[in-house]
C-alpha cells in the first residue's frame, strides 16, 4: 500500500519504519508470507581495515494480490558470526534480479531489525529495536569510534509490512548490507558500544500512526503532537518522551515519516527548558513536491554530539504539509543512539548542529510520478447511474457501479438524494484484502505513479481500510461496509482507494 495517506505496543507488538510485532500470534496471512522464507549470505567484502561488509537477503516475500497485513513473527533473519559492532546498514527491497520493483507496484511500508536477545530501551516490553527502513532506505551509519555491539549468541529478528498495490501475486527479498567489525580486532579496541533509543510520537502503540487532515495546523502544515487539541494522548503518558535513564552522550540520529511529511525534530527537555539539538528533514525529488515517497531523509553528522543527564527527557515531534492533500495513516519517529560516556556537549551551553544531509540520492524504483492521461472519461461530464439495492459493491478491484475504468453504463456515477448517503461494501474483505473509499480531487483520471492519485479531493472523506483483522496487528477498520457523509453538497465526487490507487471511481449526489 502506497502510505501516502498513511520501521513500536501497549501489547507485545510495535509498528514503524518501521514497526515491530515480534513475538505476537503467527504470521498474519497474505501480508508477505515467510512461511518458506530464509535469509541467505549473498557476498562479503573488506571496505576498511578491521571491517567486512555482508549482503544479505532474506525472502521470497510472497504477497498476494492486494494483500497489506503486516508479519508478525518472530521471523529470525542472519547476521555476521561471532562478537562485534555494527557499524553501518544499508536496506533495500529487491526482485529475483536484484533490482528495487517499482514503488508504486509494491513497496515495503516498514520494516525492522530487532535483537530478541535484548530489551527495548524506550519500551522495554518490546525486544530491542535497533534498525528500521521504509521506502525513504536511509543508510544508517555510526560515527568512530561507535558502533551497535552484538554477540555471536544474539538472535536478531525482522518484523514487517509489504505492501502489494497489484492483484497480481508478487515475490520479493528484503536486502542488507551490514558492515561489522569483529571483536577481538585491533579496529574493534578502540570501539566504543551505543545503545538505540527508538522515539516515536506513538511510541508503544500497535499500529503507531496518525492523520494528518488537509487544513489541519493553519498554516497549511500540522506539527504533531503539538498543534493537536485535545493532546492525542488524552491525561496519559506522552508518548512522544523518554526519560534519560542514565547520563550518556547522543552520537547519531535519524527521522522517519511518511509521504506529506517535512520533518521529524528531537529536543531535550531540562526541568522547563528545552534545547532543540536535531531536525531530520525530508529532502524530496518528486517535482510534485512533498507528495511521494520519492525522498530522502537527513541523518546527523558524523561529528554530531549531545551530551545528556539523568532525568533529561528526549522528545520528538514531527511535522507534515497538509496545504495539499490528506495524509492518512502518517507516521513520525527518531532513531537515536546513546553511548554510555561525557564526550557530549551540554545542548544547554552550547550550540549544536541541528542539521545533516541526506544518506543517498534520488531512487530508481520512485521514477513513476503517475497523473499523466488515460483517455479516461471524466466521471463529472457522465450521465446519472443506477444505484444497486445495496448500494456499490467493492469487489475484484473494482467500484460497481461508478468504476472509472469500467465499460458502458457501470462507468456513470451512482446517485445519491442530498442529505442521504451511499453505502459502499467490501466483498473482498472476506479475503483478507483492504480497500479504502478516499476523495480526490476531479476527476482523478491520470496514471497512477508513487504522487497520483492523492487524498485532496474539495470535500474530505475516506472510509478507512475496510476489511477485517487481528486488533492492532493490521490497518484494518474491522468492518466492511461504509456510509458517505450525509452534509456533501450537491455535485460529483470522485474517489480512489489509498491501497491499491489504480482503483477509482465517482458517484454522484443530486438535490432534492
Amino acid at each position: 500500500m502506497r502510505q501516502r495517506h498513511g520501521i513500536l505496543g501497549a501489547t507485545i507488538l510495535a509498528v514503524a519504519a518501521a514497526c515491530s510485532c515480534p513475538t505476537a500470534p503467527a504470521a498474519a496471512a497474505g501480508s508477505g508470507s515467510a512461511a518458506h522464507a530464509t535469509s541467505q549470505l549473498v557476498w562479503t567484502k573488506a571496505v576498511a581495515p578491521g571491517v567486512t561488509r555482508y549482503r544479505y537477503r532474506y525472502g521470497p516475500l510472497v504477497a498476494a494480490p492486494g494483500q497489506n497485513l503486516i508479519v508478525v513473527g518472530p521471523v529470525t533473519i542472519e547476521k555476521p558470526p561471532g562478537d562485534g559492532y555494527l557499524t553501518r546498514v544499508q536496506p533495500d527491497l529487491v526482485d529475483s534480479s536484484g533490482k528495487a520493483p517499482p514503488i508504486e507496484q509494491v513497496h515495503m511500508h516498514h520494516a525492522v531489525m530487532l535483537n530478541l536477545s535484548r530489551k527495548d530501551t524506550t519500551y522495554p516490553s518490546l525486544p530491542q529495536r535497533f534498525y528500521g527502513f521504509a521506502e525513504e532506505k536511509t543508510i544508517g551509519q555510526f560515527p568512530a569510534p561507535y558502533g551497535y555491539p552484538s554477540s555471536g549468541s544474539d538472535v536478531w529478528a525482522m518484523n514487517y509490512m509489504l505492501h502489494n498495490e497489484t492483484p497480481t501475486t508478487r515475490e520479493v527479498w528484503a536486502q542488507y548490507d551490514i558492515d561489522w567489525t569483529p571483536a577481538g580486532s585491533d579496529r574493534a579496541r578502540h570501539m566504543k558500544p551505543a545503545r538505540p533509543l527508538w522515539i516515536d510520537v506513538q511510541n508503544g502503540k500497535a499500529y503507531p500512526v496518525f492523520d494528518a487532515l488537509a487544513g489541519q495546523g493553519g498554516d497549511g502544515r500540522l506539527t504533531y503532537p503539538d498543534e493537536v487539541v485535545p493532546s492525542p494522548y488524552g491525561r496519559g503518558p506522552r508518548l512522544n518522551e523518554w526519560k534519560v535513564d542514565r547520563p550518556g552522550t547522543l552520537v547519531a540520529a535519524a527521522g522517519h515519516l511518511h509521504p506529506g511529511g517535512l520533518r521529524v525534530d528531537l529536543n531535550v527537555v531540562r526541568g522547563k527548558r528545552r534545547a532543540h539539538v536535531f531536525r531530520s528533514n525530508a529532502r524530496y525529488f518528486d517535482p510534485n513536491g512533498p507528495v511521494s515517497w520519492d525522498l530522502a531523509m537527513t541523518k546527523t553528522p558524523l561529528s554530531w554530539r549531545v551530551g545528556v543527564r539523568k532525568g533529561d527527557v528526549l522528545r520528538v515531534s514531527t511535522t507534515y504539509d497538509t496545504s495539499r492533500a490528506s495524509w492518512y495513516e502518517s507516521m513520525g519517529l527518531m532513531l537515536a543512539y546513546l553511548a554510555d560516556d561525557s564526550s557530549g556537549p551540554d545542548p544547554f551551553r552550547r550550540h549544536v548542529f541541528t542539521t545533516g544531509a541526506i544518506t543517498h540520492g534520488h531512487l530508481a524504483a520512485a521514477d513513476n510520478h503517475g497523473g499523466r492521461r488515460t483517455g479516461l472519461r471524466d466521471p463529472r461530464s457522465a450521465p446519472d447511474g443506477s444505484t444497486f439495492s445495496n448500494g456499490v459493491a467493492i469487489g475484484d478491484f473494482s467500484y460497481l457501479p461508478g468504476d472509472l475504468a469500467a465499460g458502458g453504463a457501470l462507468a456513470n456515477p451512482p446517485v445519491v438524494l442530498s442529505g442521504q448517503s451511499l453505502r459502499f461494501g467490501n466483498l473482498d474483505a472476506s479475503g483478507s484484502i483492504f480497500h479504502t473509499v478516499t476523495a480526490c480531487r476531479a476527476p482523478c483520471t491520470g496514471s497512477t505513479g508513487v504522487s497520483y492519485p492523492l487524498a485532496n479531493g474539495p470535500a474530505h472523506f475516506d472510509s478507512g481500510q475496510l476489511g477485517f483483522g487481528p486488533a492492532g496487528y493490521t490497518a484494518a477498520v474491522n468492518r466492511a461496509d461504509w456510509l458517505t457523509p450525509t452534509g456533501l453538497r450537491p455535485g460529483t465526487y470522485a474517489y480512489f482507494c489509498r491501497v491499491h490507487p489504480f482503483m477509482r471511481g465517482a458517484f454522484r449526489v443530486a438535490r432534492k
